[in-house]
């Protein structure tokens, strides 16, 4: 079948590690890649680009970025959406401070002012875990909105709401409403497809065998010798990286103009925190897959609603979340791992197609 893998043999220890061992997989990867960056471009425009292509994107670095410390680590953090703010103001405080940063680095600079912050708010991991944890992230959350709000150095003492100036790319705007849709789609997904590539090799590597150990039992992986201190920091470290540089896409790509209290409210942590629990804790494919259902599904359940049924725009919002909540019970009873345990589960019956199992 498909994914038969008679007559593939590994000759080295590269080609058995690599992160794409079958020679299917490596094909699908390709072809993907070359979709994504080849064809889609040219038949991108303001609607699918802005309510469809940008948000999965995004929002696909910020769960990479929380399954790493949720996933792969085990500590459970509910600031997301105030890390995402931190990535966010601080590309428009570099923006305005140094106008001829390139906004490459200005966004991978505001990825490291949030990593910052996730190690400060860390540190009770190494005191605290579970709910309490959950807790002291929440707090985190609550803190950083209101800083942002009340301190008008992070707006430069005008109103709180930040608008992005407009910046280049290789000749070409990214941001502003000046900036094609596919410049900005393609700006994105750059970001997406080195983070996830990085995240890929990390989590494969001696540092995500150090989280999974302190997941699984901290107490044991510390008696094997993994340092608890190093080892959580470091996964809210990496997290909040990925998280702050998703918010400074949404800033500076993808929404142009924020007020933190509205764009990076506590929904935001809680709708990242679905996505991967959804898609699949423990797998950077299956925070794509999430990121992708929680994008996709209610921009299908609303053309249905209201396009074809006719429903009124407050009766089919109402509905759409009444269904969202019960559409992810439904998902997490029927497969409590996620889609990508379900992606596995189907890829190893395709390997025994058609003999029984």
């Amino acid at each position: 079948m498909f994914y038969r893998e008679s007559g593939q043999f590994k000759s080295s220890y590269a080609k058995d590690q690599a992160i794409f061992p079958i020679r299917q997989d490596q094909i699908a990867i390709v072809l993907i890649l070359a979709v994504a960056f080849l064809v889609v471009p040219w038949f991108v425009n303001d609607y699918w680009s802005k309510s469809v292509l940008q948000p999965f994107l995004v929002f696909s670095i910020a769960a990479i970025g929380l399954n790493i410390l949720v996933g792969y680590c085990g500590q459970i953090s509910l600031g997301t959406g105030g890390f995402m703010a931190v990535g966010a103001y601080a590309s428009y405080k570099i923006m305005t401070s140094f106008p001829d940063m390139p906004i490459v680095l200005v966004i991978i600079l505001s990825g490291f002012c949030a990593a910052g912050v996730g190690i400060l708010f860390g540190l009770p991991s190494l005191r605290i875990k579970g709910f309490y944890l959950a807790v002291a992230t929440l707090a985190s959350q609550f803190f950083l909105i209101w800083m942002f709000n009340k301190v008008p150095w992070f707006h430069n003492y005008t109103m709180s709401q930040i608008t992005v100036p407009p910046r280049e790319f290789l000749g070409v705007t990214v941001t502003s409403s000046s900036a094609g849709p596919a410049a900005q789609y393609l700006f994105c997904l750059g970001f997406v497809v080195v983070g996830a590539w990085l995240a890929k090799n990390l989590v494969r590597g001696r540092t995500g065998r150090s989280w999974m150990a302190i997941r699984d039992m901290d107490i044991a992986a510390e008696l094997i010798g993994i340092r608890p201190l190093q080892t959580k920091l470091l996964a809210f470290a990496i997290s909040s990286f990925y998280i702050g540089i998703s918010g400074a896409l949404i800033f500076c790509v993808y929404l142009g103009t924020v007020e933190a209290s509205e764009a990076f409210d506590i929904n935001q942590s809680f709708l990242v925190l679905f996505m991967i629990i959804i898609g699949g804790l423990g797998s950077i494919l299956g925070s794509f897959l999430g990121a992708g259902f929680m994008i996709l599904m209610p921009i299908v359940l609303k053309n249905i609603m209201v396009g074809s049924f006719g429903m009124a725009a407050v009766t089919a919002k109402h509905i759409e979340i009444s269904l969202m909540g019960v559409l992810i019970v439904f998902f997490l009873i029927v497969e409590p791992h996620g889609f990508a345990r379900l992606w596995q589960i189907l890829k190893e019956k395709l390997r025994l197609w058609p003999f029984p199992y």
